[in-house]
């Protein structure tokens, strides 16, 4: 079976609040080009930027399309920055990536082996859903309350985290960065 090519253009953008300026920038994809994609949630994905190749997993803007986190190595090897339009060719990835457990999770677990143990065998895909419904928190305490709350559900067995919109498009949780001006 032959993947599906989806191209496209879309212009780059320089997050307002970041934790290093310039180190990356983003853009969010044409919903024409997101409802090609196999989910509205978080989408691994590989293919072309400006020609050239890389993995990636795109997130969901919480307006049933995606946005793409593009690192500063990425956009120098693809010859763009801020304020660029470049061209696209994506399609889903053959494999699930594999999501980047933040720190304050990583440490729960080392506190509780029997969450830690189910994690290892649940889906990429369940992990993320797990993940972004702790980072959604919008405040800190709500985002410790999960992690308790994860750790507690793991080790009892629950595999998925109940009623999370993956999208964001119901709850509002999830969305792309603001743009700098």
């Amino acid at each position: 079976m032959t993947k599906t090519l989806i191209r496209f253009k879309a212009k780059l953008f320089r997050p307002a609040e970041s934790e290093k300026a310039g180190s990356w920038t983003f853009l969010v994809l044409p919903k024409s080009a997101s409802a090609k994609l196999p989910s509205r949630g978080m989408t691994a994905i590989e293919g072309t930027i400006n020609g050239f190749p890389f993995q990636a997993a795109l997130e969901p803007d919480g307006q049933k399309s995606h946005w793409l986190k593009v690192e500063r190595k990425l956009s120098k090897s693809a010859g763009a920055d801020a304020g660029d339009v470049v061209t696209l060719e994506i399609a889903p990835a053959g494999k699930d990536t594999e999501p980047e457990v933040p720190t304050d999770l990583r440490k729960a677990f080392a506190a509780d082996p029997q969450a830690r143990a189910l994690w290892s065998e649940i889906t990429p895909n369940a992990r993320r859903d797990w993940i972004h419904w702790i980072t959604s928190a919008k405040q800190e305490e709500t985002r410790t309350r999960r992690i308790k709350n994860a750790c507690s559900m793991l080790a009892a067995g629950k595999r998925r985290v109940c009623c999370f919109d993956r999208s964001g498009f119901y709850s509002k949780s999830l969305s792309a960065p603001k743009a700098a001006a």
